[in-house]
């Protein structure tokens, strides 16, 4: 089952965030806890139109199919406003996302986040101001500041990055796993040989990372 769901931030910053909503068939939150992924997209889908949001990634791949290989999870997938960034969102997108989870009763015991580029520096993001909130995460062609990586010890994380891409290079995820591995994060770096920008569809269509994020 797909929703679009709205929710009005009365923070200045972003008054307001809709997103989509994911449940696999059947879902019943009275009879099960699901585990959650959250997804952040990059810079080009930006803005008011909801359909833009499923050009990639997860929502792209739960939107047709909301039992995805089999997987029975709840996938948020907000959706940024234009002239703004992950980054600069933190606090509202949290709101968002607990209010997005308490919509569908979902759990928090079970929260993973990912992202690509715009959405990979705000998975990075998210993981270092509230590290205790979630429980891994895959960010892909993004990066952020190593030096509050500190946050990230115990964490587990995978980041995916394409050797050749011209947008986000290379050395800025190299630069974070360095930083959050020296600081106890539990940490791998996936490099794609041969990918320029577009390091998420052979990250989620070739690697278990949907998976992982699920079990983990």
């Amino acid at each position: 089952m797909e929703q679009v769901f709205t929710f009005t931030h009365p923070v200045e910053v972003c008054k307001k965030m809709q997103g989509i909503i994911t449940t696999p068939t059947g879902y019943d939150p009275e009879k099960e806890t699901l585990p959650v992924i959250v997804f952040l997209h990059g810079a080009g889908e930006r803005g008011s139109n909801i359909e833009d949001v499923k050009v990639h990634g997860i929502p792209k791949y739960f939107t047709k199919d909301p039992d995805y290989k089999g997987l029975r999870a709840i996938t948020l997938s907000p959706q940024c406003p234009n002239g703004m960034v992950w980054n600069q969102l933190p606090y509202p997108l949290m709101t968002w996302i607990r209010a997005a989870m308490a919509h569908v009763g979902a759990k928090e015991d079970h929260v993973a986040i990912t992202g690509i580029s715009m959405g990979g520096f705000g998975t990075w993001e998210m993981l270092m101001t509230f590290p205790k909130f979630f429980c891994c995460g895959a960010p892909i062609c993004g990066g952020g500041m190593s030096w509050r990586t500190d946050a990230l010890k115990g964490k587990r994380i995978r980041a995916f990055h394409g050797l050749d891409d011209t947008v986000v290079p290379f050395s800025y995820s190299q630069q974070m796993v360095n930083a959050a591995r020296a600081y106890g994060a539990d940490v791998t770096l996936t490099a794609f040989d041969h990918v320029d920008h577009d390091s998420w569809t052979p990250t989620y269509e070739t690697t278990d990372i949907i998976e992982w994020l699920v079990r983990h």
